[in-house]
């Protein structure tokens, strides 16, 4: 079984190791370009946050299963959960704050013990768009998660599933045994409360990310893909598929070194930079809270212990003004957003 980089007490559990690796070798002796000479090069230097509109907030590392590309490095024994008291701060920003999506994320964020009370107030505020993002499976790990899709369904939550493949092999060769068999009993469950079906206002949409090193194919056409063999072997609906680029950080950069494609895999990164793509890149117009309530550009810098730059570092002193002045924090796993069409919690950005 797969154990989290900080069980096996590996070095690239420390986030300072992984941006040496990230800085150092190819970037350092001059092979590669930095991001930061690219974006420079683009005329996109510094990159600048546009006006906010997604609120990210992880509620915690703790997770039911253990992924092999997992940048969050998250499994059952991460103990990191998110507080009552900075989901009541976050809460308070949300009030007052200009973004229209609120987008939960883990680990699996179900598992933290106050998920439920932070979704019912949450939704007490009101949002444009409610995302969860659940790994499906944590929807059959306990009887105590069997009720989630009519949870879900009567707080109008928008759903974002993981699902690497519609082939039980592809699924479980990076998920773990046994997951694909439950994520498709999820996705019957969800359908039949409603969700993911044509002209259904509940909305589920796949996530779909490459199992090796290398990138993902064209958005639009995996979709139909994933639609049809869905369809066909389940009868299972869905609405959008997000095909996510995975960036070289935490359990896929231990992948990555550990299969010798670490180079390989960093210069197909770079010679797939797309300037347009950094136009629409989700840290411009999101903002990433951890579990502890610290700011970060997006997801993948909490990950890489890379908070915001400027005054405003927590929630407790969270000012959208200063933060709107901010220059995004950036280092060399950014290319993974940047390449081929791009790449964004929301799918594809060029």
């Amino acid at each position: 079984m797969i154990k989290s980089l900080r069980r096996r007490e590996s070095e690239l559990a420390n986030a300072k190791i992984q941006l040496e690796v990230l800085s150092n070798g190819i970037f350092a002796q001059g092979k590669l370009p930095t991001f930061k000479d690219s974006i420079h090069k683009s005329g996109h230097f510094p990159l600048k946050p546009k006006s906010l509109e997604i609120l990210q907030i992880n509620v915690g590392y703790m997770c039911n299963q253990v992924c092999k590309h997992c940048h969050v490095d998250a499994g059952p024994d991460r103990k990191e959960i998110m507080a009552k008291e900075i989901m009541s701060q976050c809460l308070e920003i949300l009030k007052n704050t200009s973004a229209h999506t609120l987008d939960l994320t883990g680990g699996a964020p179900e598992m933290n013990p106050n998920f439920r009370w932070f979704v019912e107030e949450a939704s007490k505020i009101g949002v444009r768009d409610f995302i969860v993002r659940s790994n499906l499976t944590i929807m059959r790990a306990n009887k105590k998660y069997y009720d989630l899709p009519a949870f879900f369904k009567e707080h109008n939550i928008h759903v974002v599933s993981s699902m690497p493949h519609w082939t039980r092999g592809k699924t479980d060769k990076q998920r773990g045994e046994g997951v694909f068999d439950q994520s498709i009993e999820a996705l019957k469950a969800l359908n039949e409360v409603g969700y993911g079906l044509k002209d259904s206002p509940l909305k589920l949409d796949l996530v779909y990310n490459p199992s090796g090193a290398f990138l993902p194919g064209d958005q639009a056409s995996m979709e139909l893909d994933f639609k049809k063999a869905l369809m066909e072997d389940f009868g299972i609906q869905f609405h959008n598929l997000f095909a996510l680029t995975n960036l070289p950080i935490s359990r896929f950069l231990d992948y990555l070194l550990a299969s010798e494609n670490y180079e390989d895999y960093m210069y197909n990164l770079v010679e797939a930079f797309n300037p347009a793509a950094v136009e629409n890149v989700m840290c411009t117009n999101t903002i990433s809270v951890s579990w502890d309530g610290y700011l970060y550009d997006c997801d993948f810098n909490q990950m890489l212990h890379l908070p915001v730059n400027g005054k405003v570092k927590h929630v407790s002193e969270y000012n959208e003004a200063i933060l709107q002045s901010r220059d995004i924090v950036i280092s060399q796993h950014c290319y993974g957003c940047t390449a081929g069409a791009g790449s964004s919690c929301q799918g594809s950005v060029a």
